[in-house]
């Protein structure tokens, strides 16, 4: 069935989905392998800011406490952060501040989390917490100015209601760690941006009992986060994981339970932040390596800005540690890219989202027409997905759409068209081909590179009443872009391309 797109816009396209994305913990910035992963997805998608976990633990080194004539005294280094902040900075993304983990020397126990061990337990004294708090913000606000920081969200922790990360899940340390922190924040600057409580899915029983708190002691508090995942138990086999998922429309629901909680209370109206996403929780699911994945999270980023301010994929490369050193080049890990800047189908998702309009034509389960405001037009559409494991997803799924084009008098348009799948703009199915070579050759680097291109086509299509008909057949867990550009033909009138090998009349 043809959809007909209307003419007028339906609405804007928010980039919500764009305002962050996840990293890994944050001293792996210093490497050259993320930096030269994180340029290239500036480059091609634009993230506006990044989150990441270790701000404040020992990997970054900010806290230093030493002993001078029997006092103990603490002192706070920022050589590794300016660093890294500085790439970030250099990139043209942001900083979405994350307050964790504990440093070791101010922990009150002993609990990590990760091959990297996170130190997950309360301060042994508080107020050194807070004069932490109070020194790092500070010195970003003195080194970067405060106009700048002032647009960086500073949200508290970790998802404390998991015991892993939180010793106890201890819901009362939990608001005392935010009172404390959120304090300390905004005696820097009151306009500063905190929040939290960066609760993991499934908790959204926290969400009140922080609203109520907050309000009953007037702490401050300027957005509300949380996390959305999909996946069901692990199943492990060695360096890797398996799991169920439940379909995209979960993640949509979960995005929008926050507003939906809180509708009651003083929180009501405050910004949300979806500081993580993805399908799998896992850093070692083989999931976030497919085509699959991109055709799964398609209908997420095409509807998700309108539930939610931001939504932040986690993350954008494989440099990636919490389970330990990856085993092999394409291992499940979280990113858009695998080491070595490999493109994973859902990079592409991301990518071709970039080039998407601001004004939102129509809208379908498997389609997205946008509008640039130099009156280009450009398409998402995706295949179904299943991962309910109980209706086989066809080989081959169509999309008609009519599509207006501009200006009046128009007779043409250049179509091109970008697509990945289960052959196209895969590397993942290129690398099992190969024999999963866990250390790829050069050579092998460069054919996965090549097989992780996009297929493109392009054409002159007719514009017939100021309409372009698209049928767009779609092969198996396909996303393909489609960009609709106006031609104004400048043709000179001596131009004969039938003339190309010659005259032979």
């Amino acid at each position: 069935m043809r959809h007909i797109v209307a003419d007028q816009p339906v609405g804007r396209f928010p980039e919500a989905w764009r305002a962050c994305v996840g990293t890994g913990r944050l001293d792996l910035a210093l490497r050259r392998d993320y930096h030269d992963s994180l340029a290239m997805v500036q480059r091609d998608i634009g993230f506006r800011h990044i989150r990441g976990h270790g701000l404040l633990s020992d990997g970054v080194g900010i806290h230093r406490p030493y002993e001078y004539e029997g006092t103990r005294r603490v002192h706070h280094s920022f050589g590794y952060l300016d660093q890294i902040v500085d790439g970030f900075l250099d990139l043209g993304v942001k900083p979405f501040v994350e307050l964790g983990f504990m440093p070791s020397a101010l922990a009150s126990g002993d609990q990590t989390v990760f091959w990297w061990r996170g130190n997950v337990t309360p301060p042994s004294s508080w107020s050194e917490w807070a004069d932490l708090v109070r020194a790092t913000v500070g010195h970003l606000v003195d080194r970067y100015g405060l106009d700048e920081v002032r647009h960086w969200p500073i949200e508290v922790w970790n998802e404390p209601n998991l015991t892993d990360f939180w010793a106890g899940a201890d819901r009362d340390a939990y608001h005392r760690l935010y009172e404390v922190s959120a304090y300390a924040v905004k005696e820097v600057d009151p306009a500063l941006q905190v929040g939290g409580p960066a609760i993991s899915p499934g908790a959204d029983e926290w969400l009140v009992p922080f609203a109520e708190y907050v309000t009953a002691r007037g702490i401050p508090v300027d957005f509300v986060s949380r996390h959305a995942y999909t996946s069901g138990p692990a199943r492990h086999v060695p360096f890797g994981t398996y799991q169920t998922l439940e379909p995209a429309t979960d993640l949509l629901e979960q995005f929008a339970a926050p507003a939906r909680h809180l509708a009651d209370t003083p929180l009501a109206g405050l910004p949300v932040h979806i500081t993580e996403f993805n399908s799998s929780y896992r850093p070692d699911n083989p999931i976030h390596d497919t085509a699959l994945h991109a055709a799964y999270l398609a209908p997420v980023l095409a509807a998700g800005g309108d539930l939610v301010d931001s939504f932040s994929y986690w993350t954008f490369c494989d440099v990636f540690e919490e389970q330990g050193i990856p085993t092999a080049l394409f291992h499940g890990g979280f990113g858009l890219l695998t080491h070595r800047q490999i493109r994973k189908p859902t990079y592409h998702l991301y990518a071709f989202v970039a080039r998407l309009g601001d004004e939102v034509l129509a809208r379908g389960d498997d389609h997205l027409v946008t509008r640039h405001p130099d009156g280009r037009v450009a398409v998402l559409a995706w295949g179904p997905v299943d991962v309910t494991g109980r209706d086989p997803v066809p080989e081959r799924h169509t999309v008609e759409l009519s599509v207006p084009l501009g200006p009046p008098g128009t007779a043409s348009a250049f179509l091109l068209r970008s697509s990945v799948g289960e052959e196209a703009g895969n590397a993942f199915a290129a690398w099992q081909e190969m024999g999963r070579p866990r250390s790829p050759s050069p050579r092998q680097l460069d054919d996965l590179r090549a097989a992780a291109e996009p297929t493109r086509t392009h054409r002159a299509t007719p514009v017939v009443a100021g309409r372009v008909e698209l049928d767009l057949s779609l092969t198996r867990h396909e996303v393909t872009l489609v960009e609709l550009t106006p031609v104004v033909d400048e043709t000179p009138p001596w131009c004969d391309d039938t003339r190309l090998l010659g005259d032979r009349r």
